[in-house]
């Protein structure tokens, strides 16, 4: 293959850095994505001359016109930018070069009686918690290793196993068979391992080193000194791997960030994106979600839910009375200010949402466009969105925009590099939303079922909720424990309402 000077000239000034690197066409679109732990290195060995490699590769070569790559941290960094990237641009040879094999997740069945992690390559619709998708198992697999040190979990069960594994003895698992750990002490443990890989860090250290705290005034010294531990494994943790989807990006090299930027006339990068969905059901459990797009790239830590003071099945009103909430004086104090806020609908959400950041006063020149599922379009309040569509770059992209009154709807090919982005952003906040609802739904259907029981009030519903997450779990819980929460009259009220009623925990 005979490179081209700028071609050349770019593999000549390749860091020694782990990152992620994109292959683009002579059109410019992305057509491949990869990850390395050393740029220079990975990306030559594209172009030395071997006999090994397969047609696939040798087309996707010869199609290379351009090279772009970001920098980052350490390998698992890449894996995730990498994962982030390919869910977004879906370059074709990612596919064509996957040999047949899908992205791995990662399985946690926290509501199991014998819960375990796990990692499959086809998610399914079976009540399990799943993380991802991943495109290397192998990282994966290193990064769950250190993390099974810090929150003992089981990998699979045994049948018939009575006696606790070897992965006990050595620190790696929990050891339900012998009851060296109760059913709800290892949630909460698998709790805080999802917290840690949602990226929920901070707040986790900070649960911890609370709990250490409340040890040591009880004089529990020992249990006091295994959070220590856990908060120590942490903290040297953290300065090996970051394990969640927030990377430190090169921002100039991300083509729909500029080309978002130029299309819509903002005075700078969109660096931070904001997306809000709103989910209920017929009006009930009415909630609404705000993702962070830090950079292009999903920044989970930032990530902000809301329950609505009323429950009405207006989305209108629920989306003016969720962006009233955000642009408060102290939710911009603590949070920051958007550069770019998306709201996922057409123009009645686009507007009750322009009304409501006009009415709080506080951050009146921050840009918001609506996006219209049916048919994707970008929605733009050509007085109020502050933003000013460039029809020529509209028309270069193969766009088609129409006028609406104040109104304009542009349609862009789905394949664009703006339209994934927009979409990646309003299908986080659609799942964020989702999620959240789904939770409250259940938490209400459990507490009005936990109410039922005599001497059972709604302050000591919650307190059984939050200790053990769900009906099922306050149903396997030993009565100690019980009567540990509520004392041992109502615990005993609790055991034996459930003990009679197995239909209400399935």
């Amino acid at each position: 293959m005979m490179l081209s000077e700028k071609l050349a000239q770019k593999l000549s000034t390749l860091p020694s850095s782990p990152g992620v690197y994109f292959y683009r066409d002579k059109n410019g679109e992305i057509i491949y994505i990869g990850k390395a732990s050393v740029l220079k290195n990975r990306v030559r060995q594209y172009f030395q001359k071997s006999r090994y490699r397969d047609p696939k590769t040798e087309a996707l070569i010869r199609e290379i016109a351009d090279l772009e790559w970001m920098v980052v941290d350490n390998e698992l960094d890449a894996l995730f930018l990498e994962a982030e990237q390919i869910r977004r641009y879906l370059p074709r040879y990612n596919i064509l070069l996957r040999d047949d094999k899908s992205l791995v997740y990662v399985r946690i069945d926290y509501d199991s009686d014998y819960p375990t992690v796990s990692f499959t390559r086809r998610p399914l619709d079976d009540g399990a918690r799943y993380f991802g998708p991943y495109t290397s198992i192998a990282t994966i697999r290193q990064a769950l290793k250190l993390l099974r040190r810090i929150f003992p979990y089981a990998t699979k069960r045994q049948p018939n196993q009575k006696r606790a594994t070897l992965s006990y003895h050595l620190g790696l698992d929990p050891g339900l068979e012998e009851g060296r750990t109760s059913l709800s002490d290892y949630r909460t443990n698998l709790r805080r391992l999802m917290d840690y890989i949602s990226g929920k860090r901070a707040t986790l250290v900070l649960e911890l080193e609370r709990e250490m705290k409340q040890a040591a005034a009880k004089h529990d010294f020992e249990q006091a000194a295994c959070k220590r531990d856990q908060i120590e494994s942490l903290k040297r943790l953290s300065q090996q791997i970051v394990f969640l989807d927030k990377e430190f990006l090169d921002i100039s090299k991300d083509q729909a960030l500029n080309e978002l930027m130029e299309l819509l006339n903002l005075k700078a990068y969109p660096r931070r994106i904001e997306g809000y969905d709103i989910s209920h059901m017929q009006g009930t459990d009415v909630v609404a979600s705000m993702v962070v797009f830090t950079n292009g790239v999903s920044n989970k830590t930032s990530y902000r839910k809301f329950k609505t003071n009323y429950d009405i099945n207006n989305d209108f009103y629920n989306m003016h009375e969720t962006i009233l909430r955000r642009f408060s004086h102290k939710n911009l104090s603590s949070w920051g200010v958007p550069d770019l806020v998306l709201i996922d609908g057409g123009k009645g959400q686009l507007e009750a949402a322009l009304d409501a950041r006009d009415e709080a006063g506080t951050g009146s020149e921050v840009a918001f466009i609506g996006l219209a599922k049916r048919e994707e379009q970008i929605v733009i309040d050509t007085i109020r969105s502050h933003v000013k569509l460039n029809f020529k770059l509209a028309k270069e992209l193969h766009g088609h925009a129409v006028e609406s009154g104040q109104f304009v709807l542009l349609s862009l090919p789905h394949s664009g590099n703006i339209t994934k982005l927009l979409q990646r952003v309003r299908d986080e906040s659609h799942r964020f939303a989702v999620s959240y609802h789904s939770s409250l739904k259940l938490k209400r259907v459990s507490g009005s079922t936990l109410e039922a029981i005599p001497g059972i009030g709604p302050s000591s519903a919650k307190k059984l909720l939050r200790h053990f997450g769900s009906l099922k779990a306050i149903s396997e819980a030993p009565e100690t424990e019980l009567a540990s929460v509520l004392g041992p009259r109502k615990a005993n009220s609790v055991r034996g309402f459930l003990s009679n009623r197995p239909s209400l925990l399935s």
